[in-house]
């Protein structure tokens, strides 16, 4: 499952351009967004951690557990995103299961591949 399919006609995007910033680490989240179009870095301190292509969900965290932004994330160019409120967050992990275990493999595996580079990090 793709979750840009799932918001393919979306009329109300939010679109970058090249170096345009999403989201700042510490920012206050109130939503998190669906990458459509185009291609984006994820940042933490300078290094990119991850560039995130077309039906990438950013800023999860924020709507899971209210925390600031835990990164910072670029536009690498011109970038069009959904955004998901927590209201449609909660709809749309009920009436779709399959988007609610979209989301956890998301941060399984994001929480795994920071474990690695911590591990190589400190020699580990």
């Amino acid at each position: 499952m793709n979750p840009a399919d799932l918001f393919s006609h979306e009329t109300n995007t939010k679109d970058l351009a090249p170096g345009d910033t999403l989201f700042q680490a510490g920012d206050q989240g109130d939503g998190m967004f669906v990458l459509l179009e185009g291609a984006m870095d994820v940042m933490v301190g300078d290094k990119v951690v991850e560039r995130s292509v077309r039906g990438a969900i950013l800023g999860e965290m924020a709507l899971i557990d209210r925390s600031p932004r835990g990164a910072t994330v670029v536009a690498r160019e011109p970038c069009r995103l959904a955004k998901i409120d927590q209201r449609r967050f909660l709809n749309l992990i009920q009436l779709n299961p399959f988007f609610a275990t979209h989301v956890m493999k998301v941060l399984a595996d994001r929480l795994r591949q920071m474990n690695q580079l911590l591990g190589q990090k400190h020699g580990g």
